[in-house]
């Protein structure tokens, strides 16, 4: 990952929170088939290592479990908020006219050896444990109790664990730190302008990150 030193973020636990707020990563790796992209849902485990261990299950369907287990290396990004950021908020637009557009947004990226699992009670508890933590805020929460066992069963039989023991965390604030006071306020004004929640939310890391 590119990382000038100004986006630089080495905070782990900034980082964990990226992850557990934002738990949909993209899983990468690179093996004998070549380059695979897939998406799922993670759970992190902060104590299960000294950068934590990453849970997931795939499809049994799905190749890149194949290759993971032949010993490629797996890379999880996740992304947070992220907005355009327009050339007019900046104080400088108006003094030198010497402004490009941008794109602000933070993320984190996670690699390490992943270990392929499919041990039944594993994955039952993965599976437990993922949608009960999805479920909690919910007002009448769904269990995976709920199906039939022998429902949920079979569905097991069709799923695939995987574990990484994170081995490299690395976190990008993109957050208007190479601009001056002027403009990053220019950024954040700009922001709130638009009155939507992603909008609002970088607007939030901008004014925290000039304050520092």
């Amino acid at each position: 990952m590119y990382e000038p030193p100004a986006h630089r973020e080495g905070d782990i636990a900034k980082l964990h929170a990226l992850i557990e707020a934002q738990p949909l990563g993209l899983l990468i790796s690179c093996g004998s088939q070549g380059l695979l992209a897939n998406l799922a849902p993670f759970l992190l485990d902060p104590s299960g290592s000294r950068l934590g261990v990453l849970r997931a299950h795939l499809a049994r369907a799905n190749p890149q479990w194949r290759d993971l287990a032949a010993g490629a290396e797996a890379l999880v990004v996740f992304r947070g908020v992220d907005a355009y950021v327009s050339p007019s908020w900046y104080a400088t637009k108006a003094e030198t006219g010497k402004v490009v557009p941008t794109w602000n947004y933070v993320m984190a990226q996670a690699r390490g050896p992943a270990r392929v699992i499919e041990d039944d009670a594993w994955l039952r508890r993965q599976i437990e444990s993922l949608t009960a933590a999805h479920e909690a805020a919910r007002e009448k929460p769904w269990a995976v109790g709920d199906a039939p066992e022998d429902f949920i069963a079979l569905q097991r039989r069709a799923i695939i664990g995987v574990e990484i023991e994170i081995a490299d965390l690395r976190g990008k604030w993109k957050v208007s730190q190479n601009r001056n006071d002027a403009d990053r306020a220019g950024v954040v004004a700009g922001l709130e302008s638009l009155g939507d929640d992603a909008a609002r939310a970088m607007a939030a890391i901008v004014r925290d990150a000039y304050r520092r």
